[in-house]
């Protein structure tokens, strides 16, 4: 489970896209940099893709390898992978210098792209193999979302192959398809930031009796289609923030509103019966290149300025992972 998404544009013109991380408490997240000149060679079959980047990446990633879920790069593009159960089919390696990985993609695409046209162009080169690396305990059916500060492209990978899609609406969560997602928007017209008018029935004046009435029918449980409206409509009725500061706010509060109570859904894993964990959630300011993230063992919201990062060497870092009260005498 993962809800991803475009804030409104600031009035000042800062774009800032959002992502949570629901997941079992199964993989060891942490915080990591790819070099600007990374030079890149998929492990994913004998003749994989190579590549040179050009722009340095700050995301999270695990395992010490430059396997990124989620990241941005110093051009202003961010990618973002999402689970797809039952709808994410990899293909047969080509061994022709095409083949890649699915944890593999955001390196290359955000080492060698600055925006989504290139992104698009980026992976029509690319054949996504059925490649799991032997340190992942768990199968990686996947869709990749891209986002520079003007558009979103969604990749999805069909039984006849890679289908790439622009995203009008600029929001993604999981299973099914994204055309269904699009579709299935037509069914949520009637919601409004407003209430209902009173009406009037049999010389009786009823009125809503609080505000947010407008809401009413907006889908309240953790199912991918839920929440793709429940999302978009947090967007679509968002007030303009009027600066850098509002808009990495706003969409830290959006965030929060996914945010899972532990027990609320289970998963079956390897490890038996498993809570899915809001593990983390992202903030990519494209526009002011800076990476905010917070995880579930410290609250606490840390901001990455790109800008003054230093992308000369590729590393990685662990999470914060005790910490969010402050005490305070009062």
């Amino acid at each position: 489970m993962c809800t991803n998404f475009k804030h409104p544009v600031a009035k000042d013109g800062t774009v800032c896209v959002g992502r949570t991380m629901e997941f079992p408490d199964v993989l060891p997240w942490e915080l990591g940099v790819l070099a600007s000149d990374h030079v890149g060679k998929s492990e994913s079959s004998s003749n994989g893709k190579t590549w040179s980047a050009k722009y340095g990446i700050v995301g999270v990633s695990g395992f010490g390898k430059p396997w990124f879920a989620d990241a941005m790069n110093n051009a202003g593009l961010s990618g973002h992978l999402l689970y797809m159960p039952d709808h994410a089919t990899y293909y047969a390696a080509k061994n022709d210098g095409t083949d890649i990985g699915i944890l593999e993609g955001l390196a290359f695409i955000l080492g060698t792209c600055s925006n989504t046209t290139e992104a698009k162009a980026a992976l029509a080169s690319l054949n996504f193999v059925n490649w799991v690396p032997k340190e992942v305990p768990v199968p990686l059916p996947l869709h990749i979302i891209l986002h520079d500060k003007d558009s979103c492209v969604v990749a999805e990978f069909h039984p006849d192959g890679m289908v790439v899609s622009d995203n009008p609406v600029q929001v993604a969560t999981n299973a099914p398809y994204f055309d269904w997602h699009l579709t299935n928007v037509a069914n949520y017209l009637s919601l409004s930031a407003e209430n209902p008018k009173p009406v009037n029935i049999g010389g009786t004046a009823f009125a809503a009796s609080g505000r947010g009435q407008g809401f009413r029918g907006l889908p309240a449980d953790e199912n991918s289609p839920s929440r793709f409206i429940r999302v978009l409509a947090n967007v679509q009725f968002a007030q303009q923030p009027a600066d850098q500061k509002s808009a990495e706010m706003d969409t830290v509060r959006i965030l929060h509103g996914f945010d899972l109570v532990p027990g609320t859904v289970m998963e079956e894993t390897p490890n038996g019966l498993m809570p899915l964990l809001t593990m983390w959630s992202t903030v990519s300011n494209l526009t002011g290149s800076r990476y905010i993230y917070n995880t579930i063992g410290d609250p606490q919201w840390y901001a990455i300025d790109l800008a003054k990062t230093d992308f000369s060497k590729t590393r990685s870092m662990p999470f914060t992972t005790t910490g969010g009260f402050v005490d305070l005498t009062v």
